[in-house]
C-alpha cells in the first residue's frame, strides 16, 4: 500500500496447520499455490449475506463487502463472521486507528473494566495526545461509552475483534486499520465548535443518564432510524457532525479504495481482482457509498489549523470557565478525576496565564 494513506497494517496470525486436503511433501511454493486455489474454490461468488452488508465494486473488478454495524451489538459480530467466512477476503479493514488498536487484543472482561474505569491516568493520556480541551472532551465521550457499557454489560468494539479473529483464519488475508487518527478527529472537532457549543456539548454529555437496552442498540442498524438520529444531531451540532462523521466518511472511503485493488497470486504473480471486507459503523455506510466514485483529497481533513491570534485573549479567559465545567463533568464521570484535574501541568499553565494577565 501507499505510504501516504496513513493506514497501519495489523499482523494477523494464521494457523500453521496445513489443511488435510493438502498432500504432504510439497515444496513451500507448491503449498502456497494450492492454498490459494483452495481458497478460491471455497469462496462464494454470490453469497447470501446479512442485509447490513453492501457490495461496492472498483474499476479493476475488485469487490468490497461493506458491513454496517452497531458498536454494542451481538448480531453485528455474527454479521461480520458470516461475511468473512462466506467471501474469504484478501483484506479486512476495520474502523479503527492505531490509537485504538489495543481493543483488538484485550479480552472482554478486561475491556469491560477499562471502559468503566475512567481514572487520572486516562485523563492525562487524553490531554497529552489531544491537548487540554480536546482531551477533556474525549474523556466525556469515554464517559458516554462507559454509560452504555454499564447498561448493556458489553464492551465496545466486539465486531472489530470478531473481524480480527476471523481474518486470522483466512489464508493470505491481510488486516488493515482504516480510520483517521483519533487525535486529529478530536482536535478538528473542538476547533470547529464555538465556545457556547462546547459548553452545551460538555453539559449534555455530563448529565447523560438515559437508559439503553440491547433492543435500542439493534435499532441503530436500521438505516431509516439512524438517518433520523443523524438529522437531529446535525441540527444540534452541524460542525460536530461534519468533523466526526462526514470527514471520516471521506477518510474511510479513501482507505477502503486503497486496498480494494487487484492482488498478486503467490506463484504466478498474476494480478487478480481483490475481495475486501470493510467493517464500519452503520452511520458511515451512506457516506462511503456516496463517496465511492468521487475524487477525494484527504490532506485537508488531516490538517489541524493553529489557533489564530485574533481573540486569543478573550478565548484564554473564557477557557477558564470551560475548564471548570469540563472538570466538573470529569468529576462526575470518574469519581476523583475532577479533584486531581487541577494538578495537571496543562491546567496549572492555563491558570498561571490567567493570573498573570494584566487587569
Amino acid at each position: 500500500m501507499d505510504q501516504d494513506n496513513n493506514l497501519e497494517d495489523e499482523p494477523v496470525s494464521h494457523s500453521e496447520d496445513v489443511p488435510p486436503c493438502i498432500p504432504p511433501g510439497l515444496a513451500d511454493g507448491e503449498t502456497l499455490d494450492m492454498l490459494w486455489k483452495l481458497r478460491a474454490q471455497r469462496r462464494q461468488s454470490s453469497p447470501e449475506l446479512p442485509e447490513t452488508v453492501s457490495r461496492l465494486t472498483a474499476p479493476d473488478g475488485s469487490v468490497l463487502y461493506l458491513v454496517g454495524t452497531a458498536h454494542f451489538s451481538d448480531s453485528s459480530k455474527k454479521d461480520v463472521a458470516t461475511t468473512i467466512r462466506a467471501v474469504l477476503p484478501d483484506v479486512v479493514v476495520v474502523e479503527l486507528c492505531q490509537y485504538r488498536v489495543s481493543m483488538l487484543r484485550m479480552d472482554e472482561n478486561t475491556l469491560l473494566k477499562e471502559a468503566k474505569d475512567i481514572n487520572l491516568e486516562k485523563v492525562q493520556q487524553a490531554i497529552k495526545q489531544n491537548g487540554l480541551m480536546s482531551g477533556l472532551m474525549q474523556i466525556l465521550l469515554l464517559k458516554v461509552s462507559a454509560h452504555i457499557t454499564e447498561q448493556l454489560g458489553m464492551a465496545p468494539g466486539g465486531e472489530f475483534r470478531e473481524a480480527f479473529k476471523e481474518a486470522g483464519q483466512v489464508p493470505f488475508c491481510k488486516f488493515h486499520l482504516g480510520d483517521r487518527p483519533i487525535p486529529v478527529t478530536f482536535k478538528r472537532a473542538i476547533a470547529a465548535l464555538s465556545l457556547w457549543q462546547k459548553v452545551r456539548l460538555a453539559w449534555g454529555l455530563c448529565f447523560l443518564s438515559d437508559p439503553i437496552s440491547k433492543e435500542d442498540v439493534e435499532k441503530c442498524k436500521q438505516k431509516d432510524l439512524l438517518e433520523q438520529t443523524m438529522s437531529e444531531m446535525i441540527g444540534e451540532f452541524p460542525a460536530l457532525h461534519q468533523t466526526i462523521v462526514a470527514e471520516r466518511d471521506i477518510y474511510l472511503t479513501h482507505a477502503l479504495r486503497q486496498v480494494t485493488r487487484c492482488v498478486e497470486a503467490p506463484s504466478s504473480a498474476q494480478r487478480v481482482p481483490a475481495v475486501v471486507v470493510g467493517v464500519v459503523g452503520m452511520g458511515h455506510v451512506p457516506g462511503i457509498e456516496q463517496n465511492w466514485e468521487k475524487e477525494l483529497n484527504i490532506n485537508e481533513i488531516l490538517s489541524v489549523a493553529p489557533p489564530s491570534r485574533f481573540g486569543w485573549v478573550l478565548r484564554t479567559a473564557l477557557k477558564g470557565v470551560l475548564v471548570g465545567i469540563l472538570g466538573y463533568a470529569c468529576y462526575r464521570a470518574g469519581g476523583g478525576v475532577g479533584r486531581t484535574l487541577m494538578s495537571l501541568p496543562a491546567v496549572q499553565s492555563l491558570l498561571e496565564t490567567l493570573r498573570l494577565r494584566p487587569s
